[in-house]
């Protein structure tokens, strides 16, 4: 299936692109961080993340659809 990723912050600096559409048999959001962050050498742990599924916040174990939009959100610091 083609999962479109959107990255942001730090990970949008490590995978060297803001998005990408990738072909992928991933099941979950879970599964997908793991074979992007092998192929993009990520360097952020999932644990301090969080995922968006099609704009809405998901589980890491949610179930991903042909042509899903898939968010990784890295923690903000603000003031």
């Amino acid at each position: 299936m083609h999962i479109h990723i959107a990255y942001f912050a730090i990970l949008r600096e490590q995978a060297g692109t803001d998005e990408e559409t990738r072909e992928t048999a991933a099941e979950t959001p879970a599964d997908l961080f793991a074979e992007i962050a092998d192929a993009h050498r990520l360097h952020v742990p999932r644990k301090s993340l969080r995922v968006a599924i099609n704009e809405s916040f998901a589980d890491w174990d949610s179930p991903l659809a042909d042509g899903d939009t898939v968010a990784f959100l890295p923690p903000v610091a603000g003031g």
